[in-house]
């Protein structure tokens, strides 16, 4: 990911939502923010780790709020720092579990058309990470119609924080590159809380995660290539950002035939 970003000229900002234990941010690198200068750190931890959703709620509805206020704020702190397009990441474990039980909770999807292989388990093990999704479900039983109650009971603190941070961009009409699969459930969450955000969205690639695929349609938003990646922490959504700018340059920087003086009458 750092790679790709100083390939891009972009800045990595990584928030500690959740991790399990506590990271001294002397060791992680730049505490500055300007486009392709290294990495921003910030340790805003709502709790260390999400509890097993299998035996009951991941968080309680207080952490899920104070979560998606972290990645508000931090998102919020980019865009006041001169950054106008936000790409959402992540890094954790499990997740891949976590964001088809969010996906299936709010869309009402069958859970075996979202779980994945995640970073290439075997059918075995899919079909008991399958029948964890299935427990979470039935012993939290979340509000489809409460995307916050969700995120809550069977999402993650990174989910949580990501959907935060796509409000703030649509918030700021900055536009929002997804990722992957849990980047996309997470926009997901934040279109159920405020639709007037899908405007915002873009998709930068498809996965080889089945529910992610799913999630885009249901956004209705098509992605910009299809490398078969399963890598996580943005990099899809970094590799995505040439071609975001040369839209946007085409627009302001390219003449028409009409400013041009080229006629289009047929001959």
């Amino acid at each position: 990911m750092n790679v790709l970003s100083r390939v891009a000229g972009a800045a990595v900002w990584v928030v500690d939502v959740g991790v399990g234990v506590e990271i001294n941010p002397a060791g992680v690198g730049s505490t500055t923010g300007a486009a392709g200068s290294g990495a921003v750190f910030r340790v805003r931890k709502v709790r260390p780790g999400t509890a097993d959703m299998t035996r009951g709620p991941a968080m309680s509805r207080e952490e899920a709020e104070r979560a998606l206020d972290v990645g508000w704020s931090v998102a919020m702190e980019m865009i006041d720092s001169g950054i106008r397009l936000l790409a959402l990441g992540e890094m954790g474990i499990g997740n891949t579990t976590a964001a088809a039980a969010v996906a299936a909770a709010l869309t009402g999807w069958p859970e075996g058309d979202l779980v994945g292989l995640g970073t290439g388990i075997d059918p075995v093990r899919r079909q008991k990470k399958l029948q964890a999704v299935r427990r979470a479900l039935v012993v939290n039983r979340p509000d489809s119609s409460d995307a916050v109650d969700v995120l809550s009971k069977v999402g993650g603190l990174e989910m949580a924080g990501l959907a935060g941070a796509a409000l703030a961009g649509a918030a700021r009409r900055v536009p929002v590159l997804m990722d992957g699969f849990i980047a996309s459930a997470a926009v997901l969450a934040a279109v159920h809380i405020d639709p007037r955000a899908l405007p915002y969205m873009f998709a930068s690639h498809r996965s080889v995660e089945p529910g992610h695929g799913r999630i885009l349609r249901w956004l209705g938003r098509e992605p910009l290539f299809d490398l078969d990646l399963r890598l996580g922490e943005g990099t899809g959504a970094v590799l995505a950002m040439p071609m975001m700018e040369a839209a946007a340059r085409i627009l302001d920087e390219m003449a028409t035939f009409e400013e041009a003086g080229v006629s289009d009458a047929e001959d």
